[in-house]
C-alpha cells in the first residue's frame, strides 16, 4: 500500500505572508491541523495547531506565517509505503505528512489516513470473526490449513510475543462459528487463546 492511495489530495494551503490568524480561521473553516505554506507553486513550510497555539495572543495574531512556519518539514514521496510513513510519523512524533515530488505539493497524509489504511488492510470493519492461537512448535501453516479445512476464510493476521515468549498468532476470518475450528486447532495440539465471533 502506497501514500499515493491514501493521502488527501485537495489539499487546503497558505503563503508565507498569511497571518497567523489567517491561518487559524483555514484550519477551523476546513477541520484541519496541517496547512503547507506554498510559494511559486513548491512546499516552503508547515503549520500546524500545535505550532500555532504559541501565537493565539492578540498581539501575534498578524505574524505573518514566514516567521512562524516549520522550515523543511518532513515529507514523503507518493511512492512510499504506509507502512514507511507510520514510521517516520511514529519516530518524529508528528500528526502529518506534506506528500511532494520535486518540491511541489501534491497531497497530505495524516496519522488518520494510516489508521483508516491499517483498519482496511486488516479488516476490522468488515464483519468477521477471530482466534488467538499459539502453534505448536511454531507451525503456522498447520494451524492455517486446519482453519481452512473448517471453511474459515482468512482476512489477515497479526503476531505479538507473550511474556512467556511464545508467537501469539491473531488471526480474522470472515464471520464464521468458530467452536469447531477451535476443537480442530486443540486436537492437533495447538493452544486456542481467545475465540471472537
Amino acid at each position: 500500500m502506497k501514500v499515493k492511495n491514501w493521502m488527501v489530495t485537495e489539499v487546503i494551503t497558505a503563503s508565507p505572508e498569511n497571518t497567523v490568524e489567517d491561518a487559524i480561521q483555514l484550519m477551523r473553516r476546513f477541520s484541519i491541523r496541517h496547512l503547507p505554506v506554498i510559494e511559486n507553486g513548491k512546499l516552503v513550510g508547515l503549520v500546524t495547531e500545535s505550532n500555532l497555539r504559541a501565537y493565539l495572543s492578540s498581539e501575534k495574531l498578524q505574524f505573518p506565517l514566514k516567521e512562524i512556519m516549520i522550515l523543511n518539514p518532513i515529507t514523503v514521496d507518493p511512492e512510499t509505503s504506509i507502512d514507511e510513513a507510520a514510521k517516520i510519523i511514529y519516530k518524529y512524533k508528528i500528526g502529518g505528512l506534506p506528500v511532494v515530488t520535486q518540491d511541489k505539493l501534491i497531497g497530505i497524509i495524516t496519522i488518520t489516513d494510516i489508521l483508516e489504511a491499517f483498519i482496511e488492510l486488516m479488516g476490522l470493519l468488515k464483519s468477521s470473526s477471530r482466534l488467538d492461537v499459539i502453534p505448536k512448535k511454531d507451525n503456522l501453516d498447520e494451524v492455517l490449513d486446519i482453519i481452512r479445512k473448517g471453511g474459515g476464510k482468512i482476512i489477515s493476521i497479526g503476531m505479538d510475543v507473550n511474556l512467556d515468549g511464545e508467537k501469539v498468532y491473531f488471526i480474522r476470518l470472515e464471520k464464521i462459528a468458530l467452536d469447531k475450528i477451535a476443537s480442530d486447532l486443540e486436537a492437533f495440539g495447538h493452544k486456542v487463546i481467545s475465540l471472537m465471533e
